[in-house]
């Protein structure tokens, strides 16, 4: 691979100039239509010349608009990094659409330093598919992911950190990491290879540049990223014929509700179960204790929890979650109610928004409704197309393992109640001032649609429910005896944890 980047790639100085003068108006106008496009670009610049990555950032952020460009560089996690799932910085930084990131020394870096410096080779290849996976995401989503791995020969290097080290005005660009990788460079070559043949798909792709001649990588980077970001920008005509031909070519029939299995997982919760007023007192109690406990001791071992509650509305979501934190210090949760996404929300991918969330070590975050509208409430309501919501079971299940993976407790809930009992409390809120706001329109027009979130629901449960993070559907028609059965799983789990 790298021997297809050593041919000695030069540009002059007037050739140099002239494609300067021929990119920077071109990549400027394919920023400005970018501006107003439903799409971001994710730039990943990494290499061995590690100078050279970031002089091409320099680059890019001269020829290109500064204030539409995100540049992130990364370094070893802070604390606050560190105490959550590697990807929650990346997923942080992310750019809106519209919008350009560029990402120096990031997952990639990440993932073949861990790997170069003695991690295993079960943990490479977890992380490698955590990358895949990552890549993709964003690729769906519309975004172009585009990546250069900039080259130099290892002699080549040498004399690079050399010189710059003797000089009195470049002596801070190069550091004990600068020397790591020269010094291993050849002996792990056959790993970068590796790491690069996996993750340069189709939808990510890597491109080698050599980085011997300055002029001559950046002019081959401006044009691989004009060429990338032109590609989302077809001809009209063009793009009205494939228009036309796709849909003549479009005959398959719609997805219907009608012809799933009217018999779902929620059909085998046994509604019954209940607890009289004294029972609940005395458990309730005896829980609160038991969670005080377990909450204290997480914060004190440092493991972190994040519960989520889905549910019918009117099942009890709130009142649930209000008795959950009673026993607990108030500064060691936070409860995130999930509405609409914002207008900044919106412009990312939809797992943005709660991976920015995520709790710091000891914490515990919870979700009154959660990531999974997108497979309920966007499905059935056409706010998300067919394949966003199917593919979204994938992006979902990698999600939560890396969240399991780093540490943390998932408690996922849906409470679940009957559509007779649903009704009752519509009726009640209606007459109870403190609790008439909850009632909209909406309900009753989710109401309507029953069957269809029942049969998501059901999907959802079969999707994404496993051994390690499994769903717990409770019984919700008697809310002393859901709380209860929520508070006692929610301390198995902490218990578990630690």
């Amino acid at each position: 691979m790298f021997e297809a980047a050593e041919v000695g790639h030069t540009l002059d100085n007037d050739a140099y100039q002239a494609k300067q003068q021929q990119l920077r108006p071109e990549l400027i106008a394919a920023q400005s239509r970018l501006r107003k496009s439903d799409f971001s670009v994710i730039v990943v610049v990494a290499g061995d010349d590690r100078p050279g990555c970031d002089d091409v950032i320099q680059m890019l952020n001269r020829w290109l608009d500064p204030r539409f460009v995100q540049t992130n560089a990364y370094g070893p996690p802070s604390d606050e990094e560190a105490e959550r799932p590697a990807f929650w910085r990346y997923w942080r930084d992310l750019p809106p659409r519209g919008t350009i990131g560029i990402f120096a020394h990031a997952w990639s870096a990440a993932v073949l330093a861990d790997r170069i410096q003695g991690g295993d080779e079960a943990a490479f290849l977890r992380a490698i598919e955590h990358v895949e996976r990552f890549e993709q995401e964003m690729a769906d989503d519309g975004a172009v992911v585009i990546k250069f791995w900039l080259h130099l020969p290892k002699d080549v290097l040498h004399q690079r950190l050399k010189a710059a080290e003797e000089h009195p005005d470049r002596q801070w660009r190069v550091d004990p990491g600068d020397w790591l990788v020269h010094e291993s460079l050849e002996e792990n070559l056959h790993t970068v290879e590796a790491y690069l043949r996996r993750t340069s798909t189709g939808s990510a792709p890597w491109h080698v540049i050599e980085s011997t001649d300055e002029r001559y990588r950046d002019v081959a980077v401006a044009e691989l990223l004009l060429e990338a970001i032109s590609r989302r920008f077809p001809p009209k005509k063009a793009a009205r014929l494939r228009d036309k031909a796709a849909a003549a070519a479009s005959g398959e029939e719609p997805t219907t509700f009608e012809k799933l299995d009217p018999h779902t997982v929620l059909d085998t919760i046994d509604l019954t179960q209940s607890l009289s007023k004294p029972q609940y007192h005395q458990r309730l109690d005896e829980l609160h204790e038991r969670l005080a406990r377990a909450s204290r001791a997480a914060y004190q071992a440092r493991r972190s929890a994040v519960l989520l509650f889905e549910g019918w509305d009117a099942a009890g979501k709130g009142g649930t979650i209000r008795r959950l934190v009673e026993p607990m210090k108030p500064q060691l949760y936070r409860i995130v109610p999930v509405s609409a996404p914002t207008e900044d929300e919106l412009a990312h991918h939809y797992l943005w928004r709660f991976w920015r969330r995520m709790p710091r070590a000891g914490h515990l975050t919870i979700f009154d409704r959660s990531w999974y509208g997108r497979v309920l409430v966007e499905r059935v309501e056409g706010l998300a197309t067919e394949d966003q919501w199917r593919r979204a079971y994938h992006e979902i299940n990698d999600f939560e393992e890396q969240l399991v993976e780093h540490g943390y407790y998932v408690g996922k809930f849906w409470l679940h109640i009957s559509q007779e009992e649903q009704l009752k409390r519509f009726k009640a809120r209606k007459h109870t001032p403190h609790k008439r706001f909850k009632l909209t329109d909406d309900d009753y027009r989710n109401r309507a649609k029953w069957a269809e979130y029942e049969a998501a629901v059901a999907e959802m449960v079969a999707r994404t429910s496993s051994s390690s993070i499994p769903w717990h559907l409770v019984p919700a028609n008697d809310k002393r005896f859901a709380r209860c059965e929520v508070l006692r799983i929610v301390c198995e789990g902490l218990e578990r944890l630690l």
